[in-house]
């Protein structure tokens, strides 16, 4: 039986910076590029039998495009995604900065 952790390092090496860009579209002269925040997760075991298993997953989270007009290039975010993404964070960080607050009060 094959190494499982070897097998889904080599299938793990082309993921990362690059995955989280799209292929180029061209929409009526102009170039779009889509952008997404990914992370992926994997792991994998064996036991003295020779019994393995392994799994792993992975999330996106499209953050904008890049686009292309002539010679003009910008970044458009997704505000959708934006939101969903800012909101829980906004969130912990304002009980943390409350919690820190109340300790140094004491």
């Amino acid at each position: 039986m094959p190494n499982i952790a070897l097998e889904l390092g080599k299938q793990s090496a082309s993921f990362g910076v690059k995955s989280a860009y799209g292929e180029q579209q061209d929409v009526d002269g102009v170039r779009l590029i889509p952008v997404a925040l990914t992370w992926t997760g994997f792991g994998g075991g064996s036991d003295e039998s020779g019994n393995g298993g392994g799994g792993g997953g992975g999330y996106a989270i499209p953050l904008g495009a890049y686009i292309r007009r002539g010679d003009d290039l910008r970044f458009e975010p997704n505000i959708v995604a934006l939101l969903a993404v800012a909101i829980p964070f906004v969130f912990i960080a304002g009980r943390a900065l409350s919690r820190v607050i109340r300790v140094l009060k004491k």
